[in-house]
């Protein structure tokens, strides 16, 4: 064991045997204004993603992958740990393991930005998986799959960083969350590489698409093009609007039939018939049987054997894209979006 250094003898003596003493402490001066702490917001509207058919050029943009998730924030505190929904719902009962990763990052005080995923065996985000994980569409499941894919820092240990460039933000977040890194919290890496060739890659992998940001960018709330997302497939929420019967598919479902907003109005876009399995169409059925109406909510035609509903599910369809008489061309369903989660429904312009 080391010992204790022992007191000198004599004080430390300077010039002319002269004792060193410290300088004396000056007041403060009541006039010098303190260097002030951001106080921390209680939420932040999310930076949304511009739909682009191809990647920006340029030295300014950088990329990440896309994620198929929930967009959540959390919120470092002291306290505690609150973990937001995109509409600003408290979800941290729902994440318990991204709440317990949260709390052993090396911060007193932060909001991170990203995406709450489910990974498949091959390590893609599954947006099917994710709400299986939460017990479907108004479920109240606690989710132990889910981690946290974090891309932004908005405010860290007494600073709002959204003024800062997202080159800084990021730097900083790198810090709190070291790349490679298995956890609950996961750092969502950028790519620095060609944008037409990693979508490419992307979508040979099976992959949603990617995400372009301007690296010089401050955060700004909404969908202004600081950020681009370009996607493999299409895929957008449509507001479901009754289902034709059948007795041979899951959950007497033959297809969805789905609407479109186009101003003030809905408007019918044709239906979906794939992408159902057993457990999803029994959800489906019981969501839409408590909403059964007996008009249709917009025209769809003459429809045989088809049931109507209220339009307040939103359904997360991937599609090929638009037939000459605006109806939606090869569609697969892909679940339903949580109006927590600010379910959008696609709008036609």
């Amino acid at each position: 064991m080391t010992k204790p250094p022992r007191k000198p003898s004599k004080p430390l003596l300077g010039e002319a045997d002269a004792l060193l003493r410290s300088r004396p402490r000056r007041r403060r001066d009541p006039d010098q204004p303190n260097l002030p702490l951001d106080p921390m917001p209680a939420r932040i509207e999310p930076c949304l993603a511009l739909l682009r058919a191809k990647p920006p050029k340029g030295d300014d943009w950088v990329y990440e992958i896309k994620w198929d998730g929930y967009r959540l924030s959390v919120h470092i505190e002291p306290t505690g740990i609150r973990i937001l929904t995109r509409g600003g719902h408290d979800w941290t009962h729902r994440f318990p393991a991204i709440k317990l990763a949260a709390m052993w990052l090396p911060v007193g005080s932060a909001i991170l930005d990203g995406e709450a995923v489910v990974l498949d065996e091959q390590g893609r985000s599954d947006f099917g998986l994710m709400q299986q994980s939460l017990g479907g569409r108004g479920g109240k499941k606690s989710s132990s799959d889910a981690i946290f894919m974090a891309f932004d820092l908005l405010y860290f240990d007494g600073h709002d960083l959204r003024k800062s460039e997202l080159d800084m933000r990021r730097h900083l977040l790198g810090d709190l969350v070291p790349a490679g890194e298995q956890g609950d919290i996961r750092l969502s890496e950028q790519i620095e590489a060609d944008g037409d060739e990693l979508l490419a890659s992307a979508c040979e992998l099976d992959l949603e698409g990617i995400i372009a940001k301007q690296r010089r960018a401050p955060y700004r709330s909404g969908r202004l093009g600081e950020w681009l997302k370009i996607k493999c497939v299409q895929s957008d929420g449509f507001a479901i609007i009754g289902y034709e019967k059948s007795t041979a598919s899951f959950g007497g479902i033959g297809r969805l039939l789905l609407a479109a907003r186009k101003g003030e109005q809905l408007v019918y876009v044709g239906g979906v018939g794939t992408g159902f399995n057993e457990r999803s169409a029994a959800e489906l059925r019981s969501q839409m049987d408590k909403l059964i109406i007996g008009n249709p909510a917009v025209d769809t035609g003459r429809k045989r054997n088809a049931i109507f509903v209220r339009p307040e599910l939103v359904a997360e369809i991937q599609y090929g894209g638009w037939t000459h008489d605006r109806k939606l061309r090869h569609p697969s369903y892909k679940g339903l979006r949580e109006m927590q989660d600010n379910a959008r429904i696609y709008e036609i312009a």
